[in-house]
C-alpha cells in the first residue's frame, strides 16, 4: 500500500479522525487509525471504540490499493509537524514509512485483523444546514449535565416531527430548548434520539466544512439500532444512543410571567463576571429589578462585596432573585443576541432567558434557557 496526499489536506484529515480515538483504549488496537487506499484512489481514514466511529474519505493523485493501522494520535502529531510539502505513506512488511521533504518518520504497524469494523451508517433521515445546527448544538448542549452516574441527564434530547427538530438537554439546574427546521426525507417523520451532549457538541463543530448536515437515524428494528450518524462534506460519524428516558420538560416551560426586564447581553455579562470576582463557588449574583435598574450584587457579611448597577428596561413586579453565576453567564452566551431578556414568575420559581424582543408577546422564542434560582436566606 502506498499514497501521496497534499501536507495541509491529510493533517486535517486524520487531526479530525484522531479526535475520536480513545485516551485510555479498553485495547491497545482501539488506539490506531485505519487507513485504507480504495480500488477507485479514494483514501479512507477511521477510528472506532465502539461507541463513536469516524471516518473521512480524500481523492488522491496516486496510491496503492491496501490497508494498515498505526497509532492514530502518533500520526496526527506527525503529519501536524510536517513541512508544506506533499506526503508519501509506504507500507514496508511491517512498518509504515511517512515521508514530506528531508522528513522522514517509521511507525510500527498495528494487526488490521484485530480491529473491529465500522458500524453501518444508519438510514438517512434529512438534512439541515450545519451553520445552523452547530449553532442549535452548542446553544443545548451547555445545559447537559457533567455527571456520568446520571446518563440521561448528560445527552441532549433529538425530537423530530416533520420538518422540524427540537433539541433540549437539562442538568436539572437549567434546562435549554431549541427548535430549527430541517429538510425531513419522509414529511411525517417521527422520532426520538438521545444523543451523548459532548459527543454530539464536538461532533457538529467538526461538520461545517459542508454546506449540510445529514442525519441518518436508526429506525425500530432497522439496522444500527440504537444509532444515530451525520455525515458532511466527505467526513462520517456515528455515536451510539443513550437510554430515551428524559425528564418532561414541557411542563416546567412556564407561559406566564410577572415581570419582564431587557437589557444589552454584553454589558450584562461584563458586569455578572465583575460581581462574581468575590461570589464564592457555590454563591450566588443577586439581582434586584425596579424602575428602570437592575442592582447585582455578591458577597455578604465579612466576606468581600461588589455592587454594580445597569440600566434595563423592566415591566412588572419588583423581583429580588439569585442565580449561580456560571449558569447565568453560559445562558447568556448562548442566547445569540445583543438583547438578553429575562421573564419571571416569582423569586424562587425558575425564570426564562432568551435572546431579542419577539415580535408580539405571543411569539415563542426558538431558542429558550430555564435557570432555577437560589433561594435568598431570609
Amino acid at each position: 500500500m502506498m499514497f501521496r496526499v497534499d501536507r495541509d489536506v491529510l493533517a486535517e484529515a486524520v487531526a479530525w479522525t484522531a479526535r475520536s480515538l480513545p485516551a485510555r483504549p479498553s485495547v491497545p488496537v482501539l488506539a490506531g487509525m485505519r487507513l485504507e487506499v480504495t480500488e477507485d484512489t479514494q483514501l479512507k481514514l477511521s477510528g472506532f471504540d465502539y461507541e463513536v466511529s469516524a471516518e473521512v474519505t480524500l481523492e488522491l493523485q496516486t496510491g496503492e490499493p491496501g490497508v494498515v493501522l498505526v497509532s492514530g494520535r502518533l500520526l496526527a502529531e506527525i503529519t501536524r509537524a510536517l513541512p508544506a510539502q506533499p506526503v508519501d505513506l509506504v507500507v514496508e512488511g511491517a512498518k509504515a514509512v511517512v515521508t514530506c521533504g528531508s522528513a522522514r518518520f517509521t511507525l510500527l504497524t498495528m494487526p488490521v485483523e484485530d480491529y473491529p469494523s465500522l458500524p453501518a451508517m444508519p438510514p438517512a433521515a434529512g438534512r439541515v444546514g450545519s451553520d445552523v445546527f452547530a449553532s442549535a448544538v452548542g446553544q443545548v448542549a451547555v445545559a447537559a449535565g457533567k455527571d456520568n452516574t446520571l446518563p440521561m441527564l448528560t445527552g441532549v434530547r433529538m425530537e423530530i416531527e416533520g420538518d422540524t427538530v427540537t433539541l433540549a438537554a437539562t442538568d436539572r439546574y437549567r434546562l435549554a430548548v431549541r427548535e430549527l427546521k430541517w429538510q425531513p426525507d419522509q414529511v411525517d417523520i417521527s422520532a426520538i434520539a438521545m444523543i451523548p451532549g459532548k459527543t454530539l457538541a464536538d461532533t457538529v463543530k467538526s461538520l461545517t466544512t459542508g454546506a449540510e448536515v445529514e442525519i441518518a437515524l436508526s429506525s425500530t428494528g432497522g439496522t444500527g439500532e440504537g444509532m444515530i450518524g451525520f455525515l458532511s462534506g466527505g467526513r462520517r460519524t456515528t455515536t451510539r444512543l443513550l437510554d430515551p428516558e428524559f425528564p418532561k420538560y414541557r411542563s416546567l416551560l412556564p407561559t406566564e410571567f410577572s415581570a419582564r426586564a431587557e437589557l444589552g447581553t454584553g454589558a450584562f455579562v461584563e458586569a455578572v463576571k465583575r460581581v462574581a470576582l468575590v461570589a464564592e463557588r457555590n454563591t450566588p449574583v443577586r439581582l434586584a429589578f425596579r424602575g428602570d435598574e437592575v442592582v447585582l450584587e455578591a458577597g455578604s457579611g465579612d466576606e468581600a462585596q461588589a455592587v454594580e448597577v445597569l440600566p434595563v428596561d423592566f415591566d412588572g413586579d419588583e423581583i429580588n432573585i439569585a442565580f449561580n453565576h456560571q449558569f447565568l453567564l453560559e445562558g447568556l452566551g448562548a442566547i445569540d443576541s445583543d438583547v438578553a431578556r429575562l421573564q419571571f414568575t416569582t423569586s424562587t420559581k425558575p425564570a426564562i432567558l432568551t435572546g431579542g424582543k419577539p415580535v408580539d408577546n405571543e411569539t415563542i422564542p426558538d431558542y429558550r434557557y430555564l435557570i432555577m434560582p437560589i433561594r435568598l436566606s431570609g
